[in-house]
């Protein structure tokens, strides 16, 4: 599902495909998971009634604010990590989104260890 400001599997590859040390797979049969270290970052639905839902990992002290805008919501079984659902994409701003992808990428990243950050260098 290609919503007029959300991001599908193609912009999502387009996005962030290049980033150090990103690998995409499928997951749950459903959702495409974009992950570096073996840790999720961003997860699109692709399949059912969550088609085209986008879920994101957001900092502690901004989920509550994000939560309750129009369009976002807790991601299902990801809220106590603080992970966002970007339910209604067509309310945000496109660069919003992928701001929040490249947030959500960098928030991992920098919760890697030491040893493993400094393997994704270029």
């Amino acid at each position: 599902m290609q919503t007029t400001n959300g991001l599908d599997e193609a912009a999502l590859d387009a996005l962030c495909g290049d980033w150090p040390g990103v690998a995409r797979t499928m997951k749950w049969e459903v959702d495409l998971v974009y992950s570096v270290a073996n840790r999720m970052f961003a997860v699109l639905c692709t399949l059912g009634p969550d088609r085209g839902r986008l879920s994101v990992r957001v900092e502690p002290e901004r989920f509550l604010e994000l939560s309750e805008r129009p369009g976002l919501a807790p991601a299902h079984y990801m809220a106590h990590a603080f992970w966002i659902s970007i339910r209604e994409p067509e309310l945000l701003p496109r660069s919003e989104i992928e701001a929040f992808v490249r947030r959500s990428y960098e928030l991992v990243r920098e919760s890697l260890p030491k040893k493993a950050r400094a393997g994704l260098e270029r």
